[in-house]
């Protein structure tokens, strides 16, 4: 191996905090576009609107992401990953009881990342561009969410009508995170939490 000089070494130094201050860019511009898409919808939300928000340039925000719709597709893949994290990280020994894990479903739809996703949802059913982008994310997010509430009801697939059973809960949720939209349904979603709980451990054995 070629000995390394002082000039590559200092390069390599620099080279270090640039990487870390690209990730920490790259994460404030995430966090803003989510912020922004739930506070202010997809119109409220341009590349400005969130480099402003995330303490950037417009062109430091676009180095990361060329474009709109790579910055807001990017925003709902993290919000996801946050999504999934946050689920695992309530249940770090795997399978719990039942109605925790259904509130746990049920809060991932009443939150600021589920407000957001909405809202690249609806400018994704108006923005030709968007749509398929959003779509084969969003297809991917729904499995992810299937396996994790498999694992976590410790549900038997296998069981005629189990896979059905969960995917019911996760739509349901959703539907309560619609409702919590307009107002704050809190009373009604507790007890339709513990409806399903009950349903479940029928279901499910």
């Amino acid at each position: 191996m070629g000995t390394v000089t002082t000039e590559e070494r200092e390069e390599r130094a620099e080279r270090v905090p640039k990487q870390d201050r690209s990730r920490a860019t790259r994460q404030r511009l995430l966090e803003a576009a989510v912020a922004c898409l739930a506070e202010h919808g997809w119109a409220g939300s341009t590349v400005t609107v969130v480099a402003e928000r995330a303490g950037v340039s417009r062109g430091a925000a676009q180095h990361h992401f060329p474009t709109r719709e790579d910055l807001f597709t990017a925003a709902v893949e993290y919000v996801a990953e946050e999504r999934s994290t946050a689920l695992r990280a309530l249940f770090p020994q795997g399978a719990a009881d039942r109605r925790a894990v259904v509130a746990a479903l049920v809060d991932l739809y009443t939150g600021p990342l589920f407000r957001a996703a909405l809202q690249l949802w609806v400018a994704a059913s108006n923005e030709d561009q968007l749509r398929p982008r959003v779509t084969e994310l969003e297809s991917h997010v729904g499995r992810e969410t299937h396996r994790i509430a498999i694992e976590l009801l410790n549900a038997d697939e296998s069981r005629p009508g189990v896979r059905e059973t969960v995917q019911g809960l996760l739509d349901m949720s959703r539907g309560l995170g619609l409702a919590n939209l307009l107002t704050d349904d809190t009373g009604r979603r507790e007890r339709v939490v513990a409806q399903w709980a009950a349903l479940l451990d029928e279901a499910l054995g």
